[in-house]
Order: C-alpha cells, then structure tokens, then sequence
C-alpha cells in the first residue's frame, strides 16, 4: 500500500531531525549556546507535530 503524501512528509521530517540531533550532539559539549538553541528548535518542532497529528486526526 502507498503511504499518503503527509506521511511522507512526516517521515522525511523525522530523518532529517534525526540527522540534525546526530551533527548538533558531537558539538553540545563545546558550545552551551548551540544546546540551548537546539533544544528550544526541538522543543518548538515537537509542537508544530503534535498540531500536525491533532489536524490529521480531526480529518480522519
């Protein structure tokens, strides 16, 4: 069965943050900065997920 466009979409967004976590976690130790401002990006994305999955949900 073919997976709708949307949850293609989700799938590449989930690769791409988790390619994202593996660069930004050799460099966390360095750089405080660069922690804080990508745990706020997590932060800010897991929510913009959960609206995605309520808009999804609501349609299904």
């Amino acid at each position: 069965m073919e997976k709708a466009p949307a949850l293609l979409a989700l799938d590449r967004i989930d690769a791409a943050l988790a390619r994202i976590e593996a660069a930004a976690s050799s460099n966390f130790g360095r750089d405080e900065d660069l922690r804080r401002r990508h745990d706020d990006l997590k932060q800010s994305v897991a929510r913009s997920l959960a609206g995605l999955d309520q808009l999804l949900e609501g349609r299904g």
